[in-house]
């Protein structure tokens, strides 16, 4: 059985899925619900990086939050290295949470 190659398409929707995995620590809601995940770019090499707002400037967890975005990233088989980069501009919002995050943490 011949596999063909996996779309970008899918390789960033299961880059996605992964970063669902990751918790927020302090909060107890993955990131993409959150809306932590600015942008994804994967380029040839499979070089991934993520863009990542934070819910406060400053946040003490970029440590802990670097470490489990590049453990989850790195899960997709096309992805050979990860950069996490954590923005300041745009801020984040709570309009960048989904419905889900925002039922959840009782933020309407």
């Amino acid at each position: 059985m011949v596999v063909g190659m996996r779309t970008p398409e899918i390789i960033k929707n299961d880059i996605v899925a992964e970063l669902a995995t990751v918790i927020d620590p302090e909060l107890g809601m993955d990131i993409v619900n959150m809306g932590f995940v600015y942008r994804i770019d994967l380029d040839d090499d499979g070089i991934c990086l993520v863009e990542l707002m934070l819910e406060i400037l400053g946040c003490p967890l970029t440590g802990i939050l670097a470490k489990l975005v590049k453990e989850a990233v790195l899960r997709v088989p096309e992805v050979k290295n990860v950069d996490v980069e954590f923005i300041t501009t745009p801020r984040w919002t709570r309009d960048r949470m989904t419905d889900y995050a925002k039922l959840t943490l009782g933020v309407y």
